[in-house]
Order: structure tokens, then sequence, then C-alpha cells
């Protein structure tokens, strides 16, 4: 993820931090990961280049941090960053449980600092198309969301839960994030699964059920994969990354139409604007990243208690 974002920063990339020689050379052809685009090289000679975490924080001249490192580093990252004047970009999902969120919270709000997580999917097309179409849905009755890829042969950590939360934690807090952007806090949620997949669900107070499953697969030439169903009184939306571009089933099929702009680069443009203006990150707000972080860790537990319906006091 550190070379999606160091490409979406382009020149408003003042340095870069890792403890690779060669990915700060630019040599990035050791980089893996489930997006196109991995791997590769880019031209950091106009950039500095930092092996210790400390240093970039210390650099006056810094003003952001994006964080691109494993979760269990984000809190105290973060926490120091903010502490040292930087804004703070943080990748999902923002921690590892609500507790550590809301102090990275805490201390960007005593610095008056921005800090936001880079919950992708609100700035994806395809999700601002879900979240366009909504209205036209009529009283909302059900929803699903599905997530699903080959098990990462790269970056150990992530096979870590004590690192990485674990395949199920790590991989749907971005439809756990969703269903929150776009339906607020369910009332109870219950959950079946096992290993690296769940099949949840979200029950809302006015009747409506979310759906949110996946996980990792065994199999390793599984490809990745991302979808999203919701349906209403006037009509239905679908969507997969397999091949069906956003659709409104109503009177007639229509394709909806999609911003021009990548998803990546959306984020971290509105994360810049904010800190330029001083605005609080509201189209993704960190008080709602943690509560994402809270919901996932929900439906963990009520998966262990094998599709027991448990309430949600998010």
């Amino acid at each position: 993820m550190g070379s999606v974002h160091a490409r979406a920063w382009g020149s408003r990339l003042a340095a870069v931090y890792s403890s690779d020689p060669r990915k700060l050379a630019g040599d990035l052809s050791a980089v893996r990961g489930n997006l196109e685009g991995a791997g590769g090289s880019l031209d950091f000679s106009a950039v500095k280049a930092y092996r210790d975490p400390a240093a970039p924080l210390a650099d006056p001249s810094i003003d952001a941090v994006d964080l691109c490192l494993p979760t269990d580093f984000h809190e105290s990252l973060a926490i120091a960053a903010v502490r040292a004047g930087k804004h703070v970009l943080v990748e999902k999902p923002i921690a590892l449980d609500g507790d550590a969120a809301r102090r990275m919270i805490a201390a960007a709000e005593q610095r008056r600092r921005i800090l936001m997580t880079a919950q992708v999917l609100r700035f994806m097309p395809e999700y601002i198309a879900l979240r366009a179409a909504i209205p036209r849905l009529g009283r909302l009755r059900y929803a699903a969301f599905h997530r699903r890829c080959a098990a990462p042969g790269w970056g150990g950590w992530l096979h870590d839960p004590a690192r990485s939360g674990g395949g199920v934690f790590d991989l749907l807090i971005h439809d756990a994030d969703m269903c929150l952007h776009l339906f607020g806090a369910p009332e109870a949620v219950s959950a079946t699964g096992s290993g690296d997949a769940i099949d949840a669900q979200l029950f809302y107070a006015d009747g409506m059920v979310a759906a949110i499953t996946g996980g990792w697969e065994a199999a390793a030439s599984y490809p990745f994969r991302m979808e999203y169903r919701v349906s209403g009184d006037s009509g239905i939306v679908e969507y997969s990354s397999t091949g069906r571009p956003p659709t409104l089933y109503a009177a007639a099929e229509e394709a909806l139409p999609l911003a021009a702009q990548d998803g990546y680069a959306a984020e971290i443009d509105y994360f810049v604007q904010c800190c330029e203006s001083g605005r609080q990150p509201d189209l993704c707000p960190p008080g709602e990243s943690a509560q994402a972080v809270d919901l996932m860790r929900l439906l963990l537990e009520a998966r262990n208690r094998n599709g027991e319906k448990i309430g949600c006091s998010l």
C-alpha cells in the first residue's frame, strides 16, 4: 500500500521512510499485493530518504505523514507524529482496537492536527455511485457486501493476528466501514464462519439487514473480488469487480455514472485539502473509523458465539 500511496502523492511527496534500502532507492520489484500496479519502480531522487521512522517526524519541512505500516505500529507512530506537529493519514484499519483508535483521536484533537484513516471505499467511484443512488431506492430492505481474495503471500505480519487483527478483520474492515457510512450503526449483529472467513449480519431498527461476507481463500490463485447489492422498495443497485459495473435496476436498467478520479488519489487529495484548510475530514472522520474497528471486533465475537444474535451499542 505504501507504493500505491506514493504514486498517488506524486510531486507532493517530500520524503519516504523504509527499513529496506532497495525500496528507499525506488526499487519496488519485491512489493506484492492484490492490487494492480504492485512492484515496479519509483523515482525517489528528488525526495528525502529516511531509515529511521523518527527522522521525518523531527523534520520541520514535513507537514504531514502517511502511515502505510503494519497495524500494530499505527497507534504509537500516529501519536508521535501529531505530537511532533504533523497531520496524519493512516492506512486502514486505524488501529487494532477501538480504545487505541480513540487514544489516537484524542492526541490529534489535543494538538489540533488532522487525523484521517485511508478508508478508500469512501472515495472509490463505484462506491460513490452507490452512495449517490441510495436515495432513489426508497425504503431500504437488504444490503450485501462481499470481499474475498487469496491469503496474502506477502507481508508475513498479516498472518499474525496480534499485529494485523487477522484476515477477516484486516480485509472486511472496508465493508464494515461502508455499512456504518451508508446506514449507521446496527442495533444487533450475528455471525458464523471460522478461520479467515465470516458470514455476518447487521440488524437495523427499521428492519433492514446488511450482510458482510468473505475473507481469505487458501488457494493462491484465487483472484481478488469485491461486490455489493443494496435493495429497496423502489430499486436495486449491484456491482462486482469481476465485470459488473454499478447498475441501478428500477423501472429500467441504468448504468450509474462514475467519478473519473482514482479512489487512492481522491482520498489523498481530500486529506491534503483538509490539512491546508484546517477542516476536519467530515467525509471520513476518524471517529467512524474507530467505530468500524469496534464493529469488526463485535462481528468476530459474534462468530465465536456461532450465530448468536448480540446487541450492538457503538
